[in-house]
């Protein structure tokens, strides 16, 4: 059964999980004992389907709105630096680490070799998964590789476990699961593959995590990343999408109802059918949810499409948006509408809908034919691992060693510029002329390998855009200040009439006072100060009241622990700063 493309069904089931996520109260699930259940694989299947439900939905899409790749209408806790102690809940929950527990205790009942093989496997990852969750959010955690007595005191009262032990334990359990997990190639449920995908990003996040912070025995975990995706490089069926169409590939990569099994490793399936749906044609399209807009800085980070940078393009801050977008990495044009752009199926040019984004820079990734426009009603498949980042980790991982070749850059980085013909990424060039631009945002990257590093960086934002890592980039990359960086948007030299999409027709008027008397059906009309607000450098200010962002060197990597829990447990200490 493929619980990704099944779960309304899962749900239906007589084996329901308790909903509650308290880890200490719950007893055994209640439905399942050793003795009733694990006897056949469809028993393995059946329970380990459940752990599916703990990789994110529409998290994909929207997480990048947490930090500054995508800007709406409300900033979020993070960028205001406005998180506060919960009393309860804030991601301290255990309830998904029992009932794995609970399997590995139990599974060896089943007589079948290979099923045990298989599904423990995809137990161990699961574990392996969800405590690299919980590593990221809290550092320490408590690790717990059996499930708990209720009347077991000391076990209850442990104190948090150091990260470097835990993450040890999580690669033991991803080795473990790259043993035994099947190899068959699947777009919807785990396999070998999959576990090697998160060892690759395991090994990458906490070996920057500790270099960065001149943490001793980083070099391990980052030796780990490349070794899982050396493997995933050498010795599997995934290659970069790419049909020779580099205007077109990678937005079909996203856009496609189907996940693109070439390259996708792990996809979570949505299909009307099955009435497994999400919003992101909603979410980028309408003006009354969120209006999501790429910022400005960006925007600036995607090369010419000669190589050259476009920051070094003299006034580049202060071009109409039609020279602005011209003759750029043609990935720009596949994330955001930029003249020419129509909708799948479509015919009709359209220009940015300024009403539908906060920065005037309006998002097309994932987004397909206007029918799926209603709120819920999207079912393109949304990626949770893919080959892409696979490739980016290890150019990353042996540049952060400093053993990074030209030659691993060819069968890496090289391979997705190659996807939408740009031109090589050359190690000398890249460390003999570090871009300006991209120190700025990341001064703590320093050294020999500065350049090709801030490179790969550009790369990794602007390959993985609305994939749900740009938080954790800047959290493993101590980089905090970067979210304190001025947020804006498109460049109007004032009011006027503009003609967004280059084709000799008026798209946007701005006006100061009083709307036009007579008004264009087909024309956005906004006034300026109210619906449309300009620095003192004519662009967009989407935040004006949240200009003075701060970011708490001291505190704000990690979230802190719920009020109760400290309560209960007089061993756990809270995060710095969060007392």
């Amino acid at each position: 059964m493929k619980y990704l493309r099944n779960i309304s069904i899962l749900l239906l089931t007589v084996f329901a999980f308790s909903c509650s996520d308290d880890y200490l109260d719950r007893e055994p699930l209640s439905e399942v004992t050793p003795d009733n259940f694990f006897q056949r694989a469809s028993d393995l299947e059946l329970y380990t389907n459940g752990f599916y439900r703990m990789f994110p939905g529409i998290e994909t899409y929207n997480g990048d709105q947490v930090v500054d790749n995508i800007i709406t209408n409300t900033l979020s806790e993070e960028m205001r630096s406005a998180r506060i102690v919960p009393t309860t809940g804030g991601g301290w929950d255990w309830g998904d680490l029992r009932e794995i527990n609970f399997f590995l205790e139990n599974y060896g009942k089943c007589d079948d070799e290979e099923a045990k093989k298989h599904y423990g496997g995809i137990a161990h990852f699961f574990r392996a998964y969800f405590y690299f969750q919980k590593v990221k959010r809290f550092g320490d955690v408590p690790w717990y590789d059996q499930t708990l007595n209720p009347e077991d005191i000391e076990e209850l009262q442990k104190p948090r476990d150091d990260r470097q032990f835990v993450v040890d334990k999580i690669l033991q359990d991803l080795d473990t699961a790259i043993a035994n997990i099947d190899d068959n190639q699947e777009t919807y449920l785990l396999t070998k593959y999959t576990a090697l995908a998160l060892k690759s990003r395991v090994g990458l996040y906490e070996g920057t995590y500790e270099k960065y912070r001149n943490m001793e025995g980083y070099e391990d975990y980052l030796n780990a990343s490349i070794d899982a995706s050396e493997e995933l490089m050498n010795n599997s069926p995934y290659v970069v999408y790419n049909t020779g169409n580099p205007n077109e590939d990678y937005l079909h990569l996203f856009n496609s109802h189907d996940a693109i099994s070439t390259e996708m490793i792990l996809s979570r399936q949505y299909s009307t059918e099955l009435n497994v749906t999400h919003n992101v044609n909603y979410y980028t399209t309408t003006s009354s949810y969120g209006t999501p807009g790429v910022p400005r800085n960006l925007i600036d980070t995607y090369l010419n499409s000669d190589g050259s940078r476009f920051t070094d393009v003299p006034n580049h801050d202060q071009m109409a948006f039609a020279d602005e977008v011209a003759d750029r990495d043609p990935r720009l044009a596949q994330t955001i509408r930029t003249p020419g752009y129509t909708r799948v199926g479509q015919s009709q040019q359209l220009a940015p809908n300024l009403g539908a984004t906060m920065t005037g820079y309006q998002i097309i990734k994932y987004v397909t034919e206007p029918q799926f426009d209603t709120n819920e009603q999207s079912i393109t498949d949304l990626p949770i691992f893919r080959f892409g980042e696979v490739l980016l980790n290890y150019a990353e991982a042996k540049a952060e060693l400093g053993n990074l070749t030209q030659a691993d850059l060819d069968r890496s980085i090289n391979l997705l510029r190659a996807r939408v013909a740009m031109p090589e990424l050359t190690m000398a060039d890249a460390n003999g002329n570090p871009d300006p631009y991209l120190s700025a945002q990341y001064p703590n990257v320093q050294g020999s390998n500065q350049g090709v590093i801030l490179e790969i960086r550009r790369e990794r934002r602007i390959e993985l855009f609305m994939e749900n890592f740009r938080w954790d980039d800047i959290v493993r990359w101590h980089s905090g200040e970067t979210l304190t960086q001025p947020l804006r948007g498109l460049y109007f030299p004032g009011a006027g009439e503009y003609d967004l999409d280059a084709d000799g027709n008026i798209d946007v008027v701005l006006y100061e006072n009083e709307p036009p008397a007579n008004q264009t059906e087909g024309i956005q009309y906004y006034q300026l100060g109210s619906d449309i607000i300009l620095d003192e450098n004519g662009l967009i200010d989407p935040h004006p009241d949240f200009n003075g962002r701060a970011f708490n060197e001291n505190r704000d990597y990690l979230y802190p622990i719920p009020r109760i829990e400290i309560q209960l447990n007089s061993n756990l200490e809270q995060n710095p700063g969060w007392n």
